[in-house]
């Protein structure tokens, strides 16, 4: 495994993370205990030691499965929740942004995640009106001044979201979590020039397009109606999926695991922190950790060239 630096703060993260949204139920599958159990443990072994998850991914329940499983080595792991939506994707859903309804939901997840911290607390996918928020940010900043809070971050909703991404300094975020991947290449126009500007960490979520990159499936292919993927057109799916078929033809050498590719291919560009993809199993915490150790050929990644001459 390899180690960064999370921008301007003291904590380093191994390049390769843990995404947690599929233990609230995303992915149409219910994860028991001992399940979750055994890829914390794998992640471990293979040196990662971050884990993103958020209070909304099933009602704090990947929070709550989190927090069974890495009971009595907290010390052993960074992990970073976010705020302000409404838990479960219930029929009275709705966000929750003023600084009360904020503290009172941290304090649920506090308690999901059995740790009286949590490492990196993130505004999670909200407007800019409610971004613009001092009170809000206020309340955060008393958060990181009692120790319930390390660090505070911002995952955007856009991935071409500047305004606040350029406003982090000001409201004292030392970290950005933004989608980044093969297929969607927007944050290096604007938010990652920022981002190296203002020396922030970059967390990139989704870096294997919803598993479209894992490079299992061909145009055609369907999801039950459990799967985030069900709600996509068919014929944008299909026409992802044409161009992940070309990229393996034409970029991933023989033998390599496109979805380990895939990661690395994200990790080479000189913003980025880790990558945090999900997992299903202990076999693909293992793919997923190896992408550390595999370099990618710098033509594949014009920022990455310039990164390394």
């Amino acid at each position: 495994m390899k180690y960064r630096r999370l921008g301007k703060t003291d904590m380093v993260v191994s390049v390769v993370g843990v995404g947690a949204w599929q233990l609230g139920g995303g992915w149409g599958k219910r994860f028991e205990q001992a399940e979750v159990d055994a890829m914390l443990a794998a992640a471990k072994e293979e040196g990662i030691n971050l884990i993103d998850t958020a209070e909304c991914y099933g009602d704090h329940l990947s929070e709550q499965l989190i927090g069974e499983s890495v009971k009595g080595q907290r010390d052993d792991w960074i992990i970073a929740t976010k705020f302000g939506h409404n838990p479960g994707g219930t029929k009275d859903s709705r966000e929750y942004w003023k600084a009360p309804e904020v503290l009172a939901q941290f304090d649920k997840s506090l308690a999901s995640l059995q740790t009286d911290y949590v490492d990196l607390l993130q505004f999670h996918s909200g407007p800019d009106e409610v971004f613009d928020n001092d009170e809000l940010w206020a309340a955060l900043d008393k958060l990181v001044k009692v120790g319930k809070v390390r660090h505070l971050g911002i995952s955007i909703g856009s991935n071409d979201n500047l305004h606040q991404t350029d406003a982090a300094q000001r409201v004292g975020a030392e970290a950005i979590q933004v989608v980044y991947n093969r297929l969607d290449q927007t944050p290096e126009r604007r938010v990652f020039p920022s981002c190296i500007r203002q020396d922030l960490g970059v967390l990139a979520r989704v870096p294997l397009a919803s598993g479209l990159l894992s490079g299992k499936y061909k145009p055609g292919a369907t999801w039950p109606e459990g799967d985030v993927r069900h709600r996509r057109k068919p014929e944008h799916i299909d026409a992802a999926l044409a161009k992940v078929q070309q990229i393996q033809a034409d970029e991933v050498p023989a033998g390599v695991n496109m979805a380990t590719w895939a990661l690395a291919w994200c990790l080479q560009h000189p913003a980025v922190t880790c990558v945090i993809p999900g997992c299903k199993n202990v076999q693909q915490v293992r793919a997923n950790a190896a992408a550390a150790d595999l370099d990618i050929v710098a033509d594949d990644h014009p920022q990455a060239a310039q990164a390394v001459r």
